[in-house]
């Protein structure tokens, strides 16, 4: 087997590292955190960093352009030719995004979550796993390629920026690149993980999310506690039994039918073969308070995490802060949820049940708002052909010495449904440098940079292996 580690390893922490401290200090937030993204500016910063980038690179042929259409933010397209005018196999798309979530705190004493910092092997910062690094994991592993004379077909890199507001964007620049993507034999998505960092996962399936938000009123301003307490229902109150309806708060299951489908054996079995593996592994991924109890067991674990629905609340107002609370009765709550369901679940059915189980008949005929995002389907990967299955062996095998691995994710891509339907006859691979700790979304954010060269060195074989095909 040809081994492309050393090699990978050596540019990506050369090349790789610097380009990403420079990235984390960008504040290029999401639109849906961001709507003023095209005035602030920080959006076309990291484009303009990975496009410099880009120009450092030697793969020949290699040209890359910006994808701007009105309304929309930016994408980011690299066109690399086959190696060879030999190769005829199909094309190669492999995803990224540069968008980020908003920083959340607090972060590790000294340090910032736009300034890098670095622990040992593992460098931190907002957006540098979730999902920086994926330009330099798809490029150099191409780079990597063509500087040993080694096989790849014709690939399209495209790095989007509306991914963490459920890419609403995305589309529109495939459908203005369609003629560069041409046909799709294999489409690597750099932006999913697994259960630890020693060796490539692989998603086999990703739960849909619904996010909404719950407002109730009961006052038209705040009245004293002391008049109106006893007498005028709190709004809180009325949105704790407006959850309980989709809820239950002492076990967390979700109580509509249709949010509990059953679980195919498949994925029952997969469940219990990882446990068996990996012997409890979310038992370690997370930093829960010393003595917190967690649900259920080692595999019924996994099954939840990845084909259950679950309910959290992820923003509230219309609460001061503590240490400026008064004695008011307050007007109204108003509460953002986030709910993952099953990844065999249509989203919209999923949301219309659930506004209307909060929107009928609200208790005390309190006035109750609902407002509601795009829903995120989830998606199942199908079965890898035989030789994307070598491919992937091989490249864990040189990467880290052991087989990959395959498992649900909890969280949501919402694209993968939407080229899961563009590019039908294609191959996909889910993967990432995503991993326990890792913490995307939240405070010290990182990237393990050893596994993540390592993701690198796999999608050089997952390339190798698409240029033979016909």
């Amino acid at each position: 087997m040809t081994s492309i580690k050393d090699d990978i390893d050596q540019k990506f922490r050369q090349v790789a590292i610097p380009y990403l401290e420079k990235y984390i200090a960008i504040k290029s937030l999401s639109p849906a955190f961001d709507p003023h993204w095209e005035e602030s500016g920080e959006i076309a910063r990291a484009l303009e960093l990975f496009s410099a980038f880009v120009g450092q690179l030697e793969i020949p042929g290699c040209v890359a352009w910006v994808s701007q259409i009105k309304g929309r933010t930016p994408a980011l397209v690299i066109e690399v030719p086959p190696s060879s005018p030999e190769i005829v196999a199909p094309g190669v798309l492999l995803y990224g995004h540069l968008d980020k979530q908003p920083a959340s705190g607090p972060w590790m004493e000294g340090t910032d979550p736009f300034e890098p910092h670095m622990r040992g092997d593992l460098l931190y910062g907002r957006g540098v796993v979730d999902d920086g690094y994926s330009i330099f994991a798809a490029l150099l592993a191409i780079d990597a390629l063509a500087r040993r004379g080694l096989p790849y077909p014709r690939s399209v890199v495209i790095i989007e920026a509306s991914e963490e507001s459920g890419s609403p964007d995305l589309s529109a620049h495939l459908d203005r690149a369609k003629e560069v993507l041409g046909e799709i034999g294999l489409v690597v998505c750099l932006d999913a993980g697994g259960l630890d960092f020693e060796r490539v996962w692989v998603t086999t399936s990703l739960r849909g999310n619904l996010v909404i938000r719950v407002n109730v009123k009961v006052l038209e301003h705040g009245v004293h506690s002391g008049e109106a307490g006893g007498v005028v229902p709190s709004s809180f109150r009325i949105l704790r039994q407006l959850l309980s309806r989709i809820e239950d708060e002492r076990t967390g299951e979700l109580i509509p039918q249709l949010l509990r489908p059953e679980i195919p054996q498949f994925f029952i079995d997969g469940a219990n073969a990882l446990d068996s593996q990996l012997r409890d592994p979310l038992a370690r991924a997370f930093p829960i308070v010393d003595g917190l109890a967690l649900d259920g067991d080692g595999a019924q674990r996994i099954l939840a995490q990845t084909w259950k629905s679950s309910l959290s609340a992820i923003g509230i107002s219309g609460i001061p802060d503590v240490d400026e609370g008064g004695n008011v009765l307050r007007a109204n709550t108003q509460l953002k949820i986030s709910l993952r369901i099953p990844p065999s679940v249509d989203p919209l059915a999923a949301q219309d049940a659930i506004v209307e189980l909060l929107s009928n008949d609200p208790p005390y005929g309190a006035l109750v708002e609902i407002e509601c995002e795009e829903p995120a389907a989830g998606w199942v990967a199908n079965i890898p052909a035989p030789w994307l299955m070598d491919a992937l062996s091989r490249g864990s095998q040189d990467a880290f010495g052991k087989d990959p691995g395959f498992c649900g994710e909890g969280g949501s891509i919402p694209f993968l449904a939407m080229l899961g339907e563009r590019f039908p006859t294609a191959q996909f691979v889910a993967t990432g440098a995503l991993g326990p700790g890792s913490n995307a979304h939240g405070p010290n954010e990182s990237l393990n940079i050893a596994f993540a060269s390592g993701i690198c060195t796999v999608v050089g074989h997952l390339l190798i292996a698409a240029s033979l095909c016909e």
